[in-house]
């Protein structure tokens, strides 16, 4: 298998992964195929395919904030089971921006993740997939030592449309040791900068915000 990044709406392997997108994850969470080549042109965005036999078997996409030196995975997509796709992701993406960190002068402090919660969102299929199973999911996101920021979270839909996305849980996982809180202010930074791409955002991600402004901190919850 090869971990292969993808910088080009041109390149025919990434033709392949947009199509697994649409496959996997519900219209709203799917950026149209023409939107993507400014993302796939900006450095700061990593965009990887697991490629198997010549075609694309997975996918992730993730940043690193040096200013925050704080990572977000923007998704994980598993497009068979039985293959060892999601370590080999997660094990190449982790090294990755440990070394983007390592290059800051620091050792990486956590991840940010969105995962659905599968009891308000049972009726996705994620394409029939087992390992994108939203139980699934949680329970390898648990075992990687994410936890759930506590709090109601809302995203604007990626059709920018002004729409919310509601039925996610927003998580971290902290890289130096046990952690049961987070600092409001790391997070509302980390949102603002996230979601600029999305003008048309609604009013209950803008009365999220303010809530999350007025405390320090948020508590951070097992799965």
């Amino acid at each position: 298998m090869e971990y292969s990044r993808i910088t080009n709406i041109n390149d025919p392997l990434f033709k392949q992964m947009h199509q697994l997108m649409q496959d996997v994850f519900p219209p709203e969470e799917v950026l149209e195929f023409d939107l993507w080549k400014e993302p796939l042109e900006d450095p700061g965005i990593r965009v990887f395919v697991a490629v198997n036999e010549g075609k694309v078997a997975g996918a992730t996409e993730y940043r690193y904030y040096d200013d925050f030196n704080v990572a977000m995975t923007d998704f994980t997509i598993i497009g068979q089971a039985g293959l060892g796709i999601g370590p080999y992701l997660a094990e190449r993406r982790l090294a990755d921006l440990q070394a983007l960190a390592a290059s800051n002068g620091k050792k990486l402090a956590g991840m940010f993740a969105e995962i659905y919660d599968p009891y308000r969102v049972e009726h996705y299929e994620f394409g029939g997939v087992k390992p994108m199973d939203p139980y699934v999911r949680r329970e390898v996101l648990a075992h990687l030592g994410y936890k759930r920021l506590d709090f109601p979270y809302v995203h604007p839909s990626w059709n920018n449309d002004g729409e919310a996305v509601t039925g996610l849980d927003l998580c971290f996982l902290p890289m130096n040791g046990e952690k049961h809180e987070l600092e409001t202010d790391l997070i509302v930074k980390f949102l603002k900068r996230y979601y600029t791409v999305l003008p048309n955002k609604p009013e209950s991600w803008y009365s999220m915000i303010e809530n999350l402004e007025a405390n320090d901190t948020v508590g951070l919850l097992y799965f």
